[in-house]
């Protein structure tokens, strides 16, 4: 025993011995890996279909993907594509409704999904073995004969709206849209973003004309992966699809765009400590590109995979800038790409990170790439490149692509030999050809105030506008021109002598109320007591018992947030960029600001209330637009309409108000009802309403 352990002792001492270093650690070279090929097979119509048989488990899974795709629709459109997905599959077909496909899958363990990307859509059916022959006419269904039925387009629609109401929240979402917008050019089919307009403006009749487009067998590629028999399956596929007739070419791809000129852009958002920073332009590189392999080991060098990647290594573990930084030259299928480099930073040094980041970028013209960068970076594209093919479905996927893009189906077979030729002169020529510092763009997202230094250091700053048009487009701001039909400011004056008269509407500095709603909500109807304080112009705190607990929330000019048994957060962007739009429409507001440049109020026309005849204004503000339904006796509001903006996207609001009274020496609504696009959603009282009253300061401040 004592011998075998000092033999072992010394055979471990000896071994370690060998090695001081890990870099003197000798890898043995990558074995030569041939992934299985998938079986090709094109119809007369065009038709190409991949056949990729395993047998390892009982599974079929198919796909079909369809040329034509976001970029190929009008910009007027924009959204379309998400909606056109979800509305094919659970709009189901002409003799199946989706939910109804739905039950009759589930039943089988089977699928049947629709999906839409930037060039393309596709669907997808994934089945037992033994359940195919049920699943394949059903997909065949859904594939031919779409419904797109109305209350399912609706639904979409909505689920969209909810996206787009939502989309300042989240500051990394906010860079990589702006950015791309600038590198591309807000004009371009590749910066397209939905708004409530085009949102709205899509039709049924839309979807199916896509639909009827594209849906041409030379415009396909069908695939089809795992336990099936090449033959019965080749049969199955001609029979299907043979006798489709050819259509149309499908577009090519579409230009990129107008970029926006280099420089410097801010946006600005008081609700984060931490700046978000991208520096973009756009690029020339495809995948056809011949120092393609050059510029993916350059991006490697650059922005590894790990922390050996220059913009980790010496942004964020060297200089502490940093948790995450990236970025590099985007070679697409297609279409040119970006130059993007992006990275957050703590507000305080956001100067700073710029200018490190910068300095990166312009060392790859000039800071010679070693060995051990050459070496490093090869290894980890290698080493990451077998999993993008270790199962069937990711090798059918990679021959469904290249046929899609028009590259040699021997594509990935040579991509590891391409890579290993690669010179450290071929990355060096590549960063001097396609990195150009001066021609890229900065765009800070940030609280500027808590910077390091002056944005404007950099150079001049242009402001990026984030404003979410409101629905049908109309402007936030409209000139006091814009409005048609005759003036009614006479009829408003008579609002504010109602109300009280100009001069004790002027005198108001703060109000107290108290209040309680029953609202409607999915869970069902609930009571909330309200105690809010408004210190005009700009100062909300509003605490809410509710059956669930109470939650007060606070606005001011430089915060927002919210207080609730679970802890202090600030606000969501939306949620306190509507706190600060309400507070401007309400009532009081208005009449306090009726005479300021940029209000207008307009009279459009009648309609009966009740047993009156009232007048309808529309009110148009910097903040936002409404209706009043005005008494043109007395000058009492009956009626008021606004869009509120909902969680799941913009809704009419119209509220009526039944009783006024005096509190202070001010007429104010005391009841009211309101509905949302028609529907019960609300109803109140209030209680008590206090004229400038004594106000604690210290209730608008984070505890």
């Amino acid at each position: 025993m004592k011998t075998m352990l000092g033999a072992l002792l010394l055979a471990t001492t000896s071994l370690f011995a060998q090695v001081t270093d890990y870099r003197e650690i000798k890898t043995p070279p990558l074995k030569t890996f041939n992934p299985p090929t998938a079986k090709r097979i094109q119809l007369d119509n065009g038709l190409v279909i991949f056949l990729m048989e395993d047998h390892e488990l009982p599974l079929i899974r198919g796909s079909v993907r369809i040329r034509g795709g976001a970029r190929d629709i009008p910009a007027a459109k924009a959204g379309m594509m998400s909606i056109y997905a979800q509305a094919w599959r659970t709009g189901g077909t002409k003799d199946k409704t989706g939910d109804q496909l739905d039950e009759m899958l589930e039943a089988r363990a089977a699928r049947i999904e629709t999906s839409s990307s930037e060039d393309s859509t596709t669907i997808r059916f994934d089945v037992l073995k033994n359940d195919l022959d049920f699943a394949f006419p059903l997909f065949l269904d859904l594939l031919q004969n779409p419904e797109f039925r109305p209350e399912k387009i609706e639904l979409a629609k909505t689920q969209s709206n909810t996206g787009i109401s939502r989309r300042n929240d989240d500051p990394q979402g906010i860079i990589g849209r702006e950015a791309t917008k600038l590198g591309y050019g807000a004009d371009s089919p590749y910066a397209r973003q939905p708004e409530y307009a085009t949102i709205a403006s899509i039709t049924r009749d839309d979807l199916l004309a896509f639909h009827k487009a594209h849906l041409h067998p030379n415009n396909m590629i069908a695939g089809i992966v795992r336990d099936f028999d090449p033959k019965v399956m080749e049969k199955k596929l001609r029979d299907a699809f043979a006798k489709w007739p050819r259509g149309p070419q499908a577009a090519v791809a579409p230009a990129g765009g107008t970029p926006s000129k280099p420089g410097v852009y801010f946006i600005a958002k008081d609700d984060v400590t931490q700046s978000n920073i991208a520096l973009v332009g756009m690029g020339t590189l495809t995948r056809k590109n011949p120092d393609y392999y050059a510029v993916t080991v350059l991006n490697e060098i650059l922005d590894g995979g790990s922390f050996s990647g220059r913009l980790m290594n010496d942004i964020r573990t060297k200089r502490g800038l940093a948790y995450g930084v990236g970025g590099g030259l985007g070679a697409p299928w297609d279409h040119p790409g970006l130059l993007r480099f992006q990275m957050g930073t703590k507000s305080s040094s956001t100067l700073e990170a710029i200018d490190a980041l910068k300095q990166e970028i312009a060392d790859l013209r000039t800071a010679p790439f070693t060995a051990d960068e050459m070496a490093t970076a090869k290894d980890l594209i290698l080493n990451a490149f077998i999993f993008t093919m270790d199962s069937p479905e990711k090798v059918l996927g990679q021959q469904m692509a290249l046929e899609f893009y028009g590259f040699p189906l021997d594509y990935y077979r040579n991509f590891p030999a391409n890579i290993q030729k690669v010179t450290v002169e071929e990355v060096a020529s590549a960063a001097k050809k396609y990195v150009h510092p001066e021609q890229l763009s900065v765009l800070v997202v940030g609280r500027e105030k808590d910077f390091d230094k002056p944005l404007s250091s950099l150079g001049t700053v242009t402001p990026v506008d984030i404003t979410i048009p409101e629905p049908g487009g109309a402007p936030k701001a409209p000139a006091a021109s814009a409005p048609t039909g005759e003036d009614a400011r006479p009829l408003i004056e008579k609002v504010r002598t109602f109300v009280g008269g100009k001069d004790k509407i002027a005198a108001v500095k703060a109000t107290h109320s108290v209040s309680t709603v029953n609202t409607k909500t999915p869970q069902g109807d609930m009571t909330i007591d309200i105690d809010a304080t408004t210190v005009y112009p700009d100062r909300v705190h509003t605490s809410m018992k509710m059956p669930m607990g109470e939650m007060t929330m606070v606005m001011t000019p430089d915060a927002a947030f919210m207080m609730t048994p679970m802890g202090n957060q600030d606000m969501p962007a939306s949620q306190r960029d509507n706190m600060r739009r309400e507070v401007k429409l309400d009532m009081l507001s208005l009449l306090m600001n009726a005479d300021q440049p940029g209000t207008t109020f307009t009279a459009t026309g009648t309609e009966k209330v009740g047993d009156v005849e009232a007048k309808i204004v529309e009110v148009h503000t910097e903040a936002g637009n409404l209706k009043w339904w005005i008494d043109p006796a007395t000058g009492r509001v009956l009626r008021k309409a606004a869009t509120a903006r909902t969680p799941a996207g913009p809704a009419e609001a119209v509220t009526e108000y039944s009783e006024w009274k005096s509190f202070g020496g001010l007429m104010l609504p005391t009841r009211f009802t309101t509905t949302r696009n028609g529907e019960p959603f609300s109803s109140g009282e209030v209680k008590v309403v206090e004229i400038n009253p004594t106000v604690d300061m210290k209730m608008f401040e984070k505890k």
